[in-house]
């Protein structure tokens, strides 16, 4: 990266903002984040980006990586989507002008594909199915407005990743690979169902090469590693690295799903969330994949889909000197 740029992360303190920083050096960042950054103080100013102050943007900055958005599940109330993610978008941009930068990485999702959609690329419909799509959408549809008023000068890099794993992150990923670890795991249908995932070491290391790239243009890539993994292979991985012999039972759909509801029926009661529910394993036994060859054919993963899961499964699960702190995602 050039030495003459210096960049500005919108939402740097959580778990790909961080892994970013690192990556490209703090020496060449500002953070720009509602929460204090566990490993970054001395570069985060504190701002919420639904209301950025008149001294928000301190440099000149060359590009500007926008991570911060509204993304958990049954957020109440609902607007608190579109206030982040779209208002919140818009008054970026009106900074952007402000200060001319003219260069944007945008992180949307797969999630404005919908559900069940058959490995959708950049070219596929959007049907986004909650508030979280919805309002990824929407951000995105405000920066080709922008992007549109100056083309010539302007480029915009919009990545929608699949679900993002890595050391320190607590969302469905880590529970899923927790559960396999712990050798009590029970395989629900027949496992050749694969899923897109995405190494956050290699999610990070998309949006450096974008930013060196620097090239004007409008750009929408999808990103997830390559190949995709079954349930099995998935395992399978898991297995060779914890050293351990995972059950070869596996329990039929359907009596999963029955099993699922029963759950659901006994966490109503006592309102209580269990680990197990219908959802769930609706969710383990569906193929969710995405077409990220896009991005491949311009980009070199520095890992392979198995070296990002071993290296969590050693900082996680094999590693005993490590601190407390985490992310919490979906």
């Amino acid at each position: 990266m050039s030495s003459s740029k210096h960049i500005a992360i919108i939402g740097g303190s959580g778990f790909v903002g961080t892994r970013l920083i690192d990556l490209i050096g703090s020496e060449k960042c500002d953070n720009l984040d509602k929460n204090e950054s566990p490993f970054f103080q001395n570069i985060t100013a504190l701002e919420d980006i639904r209301n950025l102050s008149s001294t928000s943007f301190k440099k000149n900055y060359s590009h500007l990586v926008l991570l911060a958005a509204e993304h958990k599940d049954n957020v109440s109330p609902a607007s608190l989507y579109y206030d982040v993610n779209v208002n919140g978008t818009q008054k970026v941009l009106d900074k952007m002008d402000e200060h001319g930068i003219k260069n944007l990485i945008f992180t949307s999702s797969v999630a404005v594909y919908g559900l069940n959609k058959v490995n959708p690329n950049e070219l596929h419909p959007v049907d986004p199915f909650n508030h979280y799509g919805k309002s990824k959408w929407e951000a995105e549809k405000i920066i080709k407005k922008w992007y549109e008023k100056d083309p010539e000068s302007k480029s915009v890099t919009i990545i929608r990743p699949t679900v993002i794993f890595g050391e320190r992150n607590r969302g469905n990923v880590y529970n899923l690979l927790k559960q396999i670890s712990s050798g009590r795991f029970l395989m629900i249908g027949k496992g050749i169902n694969k899923k897109s995932m995405a190494y956050v070491g290699n999610v990070v290391a998309f949006i450096k090469e974008r930013i060196e790239r620097g090239e004007p243009g409008y750009y929408v890539f999808n990103y997830a590693d390559k190949p995709d993994f079954s349930m099995t292979e998935l395992s399978e991985v898991i297995e060779e690295k914890m050293k351990l012999s995972i059950p070869k039972t596996r329990i039929p759909f359907w009596l999963g799903m029955l099993i699922g509801y029963g759950f659901d029926i006994i966490s109503k009661i006592l309102r209580k969330e269990f680990s197990i529910s219908s959802i769930r394993v609706k969710k383990f036994c569906a193929t969710t994949q995405f077409d990220a060859s896009k991005a491949h054919s311009v980009f070199k993963a520095p890992y392979s889909l198995k070296e990002g899961l071993n290296k969590t499964l050693e900082y996680e699960f094999l590693n005993s000197a490590k601190d407390n702190i985490t992310f919490i995602s979906e």
